[in-house]
């Protein structure tokens, strides 16, 4: 599998990482990115292949020219494309990409690329729209556990997406975690709700728990340790047992006891409503943001 990453910051990083030497060799792994640097670590780590800019990219002063003969064919050749650049620059990267895509009207042309969007709140028909109407698309929300091959992605695919190419996107974003299909696009907000945006709801919980342990006299290291090792364990706990977290969470409470006391003064302050609504909150903001970048213009 050829493979081209429009992008080569943490998530392509930690892509290609999964990714070369395992589903496919690091030189069949192609990255377009204007810092220089960090190509030189990919090249160097994973033997991919690299340029600084895809063809027709515009450049302030000083920045890296127009990507190689070799960087075109590249991208041109690639079975998949991942998109991997911030969300503000999408736009842009369609309009450098669509010349290397096979016209919609061509029926003679060979099949094109799958690609696979990283982006956050791009949505798959504008993407599609600045594409000239190209329907191979896979919308993708990984997190950031995915850095250490620990991260879940929600994705879903357009209609133009065959299933052999729905396989190819599955295993690229193994190769960092797991994958969750969705039925309808519509369900990535919430997934960024819920796991995209997730990580940071755990790290929030840990601070508040390290700041208790030290306001009640345990050191910052102590409390650092406990408080990690409290959320590892019981994450694994819930992920390896059969039961409803419910019930988990049932057996440590006893009547009466410390337990109880704690959840007692949380559901008091009403914790459990508001996480539900900040999550709410970041779905909704996760369409509003689809709403703005997608704009025609």
């Amino acid at each position: 599998m050829k493979i081209a990453f429009i992008g080569g910051g943490n998530m392509a990083a930690a892509l290609i990482a999964g990714l070369a030497g395992k589903l496919t060799a690091g030189a069949d792994i192609h990255v377009v990115d204007p810092n220089g640097a960090a190509l030189e670590k990919l090249r160097a780590q994973y033997g991919v292949s690299t340029s600084g800019a895809l063809p027709g990219a515009r450049h302030a002063p000083g920045e890296p020219g127009e990507g190689s003969a070799a960087g075109y064919q590249a991208v041109a050749s690639a079975d998949v494309i991942v998109l991997a650049v911030k969300p503000q620059s999408m736009r842009e990267v369609a309009e450098q990409l669509l010349p290397l895509l096979p016209a919609k009207a061509d029926a003679a042309a060979p099949a094109g690329p799958l690609l696979v969007s990283i982006a956050a709140g791009i949505r798959a028909a504008d993407l599609s729209r600045w594409l000239g109407g190209y329907q191979a698309i896979v919308r993708c929300m990984p997190n950031t556990p995915a850095l250490i091959g620990m991260g879940v992605t929600g994705m879903a695919a357009s209609a133009g997406v065959s299933a052999a190419q729905k396989a190819a996107a599955d295993a690229i974003m193994k190769a960092v975690g797991t994958t969750v299909w969705l039925d309808s696009e519509d369900l990535i907000d919430p997934v960024t709700a819920v796991s995209g945006s997730g990580p940071a709801y755990v790290f929030y919980f840990i601070e508040a728990m390290q700041r208790a342990a030290v306001e009640m006299g345990l050191d910052a290291e102590q409390g650092k340790q406990l408080a990690l090792a409290t959320f590892t364990g019981a994450a694994q706990l819930a992920a390896q047992s059969d039961e409803p977290v419910s019930l988990l969470r049932e057996r440590v409470t006893s009547k009466g006891g410390t337990t109880h006391a704690a959840l007692t003064s949380m559901a008091a302050d009403g914790v459990a409503d508001a996480i539900v609504k900040a999550m709410k909150a970041a779905a909704a903001r996760g369409r509003q943001l689809g709403d703005e970048l997608g704009q025609a213009g």
